[in-house]
């Protein structure tokens, strides 16, 4: 099953080619699974975006995110995340383009109640199959992010994990 959920997850990642006074649909789905002893972290992410491509290099939307972490022994804690993102995509040829994808917004924990803010940057290349479907690649970015809980000191991650995740993808593009 995990490796199930896996292959489903590399191939719902991103989105589309660009095409001007088009509409995007897309997202990623991901889970991953971490055992050490008796303590098992798993987690599961759906994160959908839309955007609305007003240029032939220039795409803007709304992106969000919901995961579900589960450590053992310890309750769970959903994180929720909205914001907006901005694309800007160069063709390298007819069949790939190359993109980069920036993102901020607002996202809140249930543990803690902890609320923040947080930005990223991901670069990938997307190959234009037919119709507007793509396959896209990635292999990581730049993120940060921070979170202020009622007990917790405020925490501020930066993160930079370029070679360190494979995201691989399919997507669909519709033109308005």
């Amino acid at each position: 099953m995990k490796k199930l959920v896996f292959l489903f997850a590399l191939l719902i990642t991103t989105i589309a080619s660009a095409q001007k006074n088009s509409l995007l649909v897309g997202g990623n789905v991901g889970f991953s699974s971490e055992k050490i002893g008796d303590s098992k972290l798993s987690d599961f992410e759906l994160s959908p975006l839309v955007g609305y491509q007003f240029s032939e290099k220039w795409t803007a939307g709304l992106q969000g995110s919901i995961m579900n972490a589960k450590v053992t022994g310890l309750e769970n804690n959903e994180k929720y995340k909205v914001g907006g993102f901005v694309r800007y995509s160069v063709s390298l040829s007819e069949l790939f383009s190359f993109y980069g994808d920036f993102g901020v917004g607002y996202q809140k924990t249930s543990l803690n109640n902890a609320k923040g803010i947080y930005a990223g940057f991901e670069p990938g290349v997307y190959m234009d199959i037919k119709n507007g479907f793509c396959l896209n690649f990635s292999i990581g970015g730049i993120n940060y992010d921070n979170l202020n809980g009622k007990n917790d000191l405020r925490q501020n991650h930066i993160g930079f994990d370029f070679g360190k995740t494979l995201n691989i993808g399919i997507s669909k593009n519709f033109v308005l």
